[in-house]
């Protein structure tokens, strides 16, 4: 057929599998703009996940637990290794780092109010301590960035644990980015930063260089807070084995690994969907580090990044991880992308369930905002109720696969109750395809 002859009737256009639509209307908006893209949100790319798992439940070769009669433990130590008062949680699903700034007063309060309903922690972000979130948060980690926003000695020692927060897994190597439209009058006193002025953190903490230089730093806390709290390192999942391996060395009590598929408020796309490694890929080598180093249940791991349900948890703690954070999932349990809202979401261009644009300050729900009349739709007690719900089922259906595996603890779930449904997921988790003996590269 010529370039003159018509195509039949029916015949529908093919786009190219490289320059598809996205790709072809993100070339014209760089074109038409001369800037980069930025969202919030995890990567949207398709990557192997936990749904490339499945676990080998118990029949005649294993012996399953009864769900109403034999109990499976969920509680959790976090921080034993040095701190005086580790943390001790009910569940093994805690609330990542999100900061004022990027949430609302509202949304953190009600992360505190959820959090502390089914005994587990929430953590503050960037941008230093609330006190919406201390008073309504039972546990309460801090976080250490780079920009050292907000940042004090009398919070440190307020917190029930400190996070220093080498990366994310958004970005890992990249800086958080905190938009003008969001520092509001609070937000700009709390971060001593001026009112409406576009915000970008470093990509590094200014008095290190490295791991012998954090080694000082986790001194310098640990002195400042007289031993009593845990000390969490957080890394963007890229080299995970010699990640954990430093982190460990320098005096970690925690480790937090965070996939590419973990949420951020802002930064650019290119960074989002093309820097770092899915969870999946990045707990067997963390563990591995932990192991090689006689460390692995002594020091915990807490991974993160795309946890949706219980399932995900449960295969987390099966390939070695001590505990999960959550956090784009909390952000939605609260009532983010809800469907009701969906007009005003068509309003701003997108749709419920596909709004990343949390660095615009204009969520319809009141979460990713700092506008005072958005802000205020949101019911911190019905929002922390909405979230209570959500991380119960969470732990829930962790007990339920632990039970069917035989585990009277989620902590006795291991690589073993696995297989593989990909030659992907087999090899990066290091678990059999399903129906043979084969891992890959082994």
């Amino acid at each position: 057929m010529d370039a003159k002859t018509p195509k039949p009737p029916g015949t529908l256009p093919r786009f190219s599998a490289t320059f598809d639509p996205h790709t072809i209307s993100e070339i014209r908006r760089a074109a038409a703009t001369g800037i980069y893209d930025i969202r919030g949100f995890g990567a949207k790319r398709k990557v192997p996940h936990f749904d490339d798992l499945l676990f080998l439940g118990a029949s005649i070769s294993r012996y399953p637990l009864e769900g109403y009669r034999e109990r499976c433990g969920t509680d959790v130590v976090l921080g034993s290794r040095f701190a005086k008062k580790p943390v001790v949680l009910k569940t093994p699903v805690t609330i990542a780092g999100m900061s004022f700034g990027a949430l609302s007063a509202q949304a953190k309060e009600a992360l505190g109010r959820g959090a502390s309903a089914v005994g587990t922690s929430t953590t503050t972000g960037d941008g230093g301590m609330t006190p919406e979130e201390r008073g309504h948060s039972d546990i309460l980690v801090y976080q250490v960035l780079p920009s050292r926003y907000g940042m004090n000695p009398d919070d440190l020692r307020k917190a029930d644990a400190i996070e220093i927060v080498v990366g994310q897994g958004a970005k890992p190597g990249g800086g958080g980015m905190l938009l003008g439209q969001k520092i509001s009058p609070r937000v700009a006193a709390m971060r001593n930063l001026p009112e409406g002025i576009d915000q970008r953190s470093a990509c590094r903490h200014p008095d290190w260089t490295g791991p012998d230089d954090l080694e000082i730093k986790i001194e310098e806390i640990r002195e400042i807070t007289d031993w009593q709290k845990p000390i969490y390192v957080k890394v963007g999942a890229s080299r995970p084995y010699y990640d954990t391996a430093l982190a460990v060395k320098s005096g970690a009590d925690v480790v937090v690994l965070d996939g590419m598929q973990g949420g951020t408020a802002a930064t650019q796309e290119v960074f989002i969907e093309h820097v770092g490694i899915p969870i999946l890929a990045a707990i067997r080598p963390a563990v591995q580090a932990l192991q090689d180093l006689g460390m692995h249940r002594k020091v915990q791991l807490i991974v993160s990044g795309g946890i949706r349900n219980g399932a995900d948890v449960a295969k987390a703690l099966a390939l070695g991880a001590d505990a999960v954070a959550i956090g784009t999932a909390a952000l939605i349990a609260l009532g983010d992308n809800a469907p009701e809202l969906e007009s005003e979401y068509e309003a701003l261009g997108t749709v419920a369930g596909a709004y990343d644009d949390w660095h615009e300050g204009r969520d319809p729900a009141g979460i990713t905002t700092q506008d005072p009349v958005l802000a205020a739709r949101l019911d911190p007690i019905k929002a922390g109720r909405r979230l209570a719900n959500y991380l119960a089922v969470l732990t829930l259906e962790t007990q339920t696969i632990a039970r069917a595996c035989g585990k009277s603890h989620v902590h006795n779930l291991e690589p073993e109750d696995l297989v593989a449904l990909t030659v992907e997921a087999a090899a990066m988790a290091g678990v059999p395809l399903a129906g043979t003996s084969w891992v890959p590269g082994r």
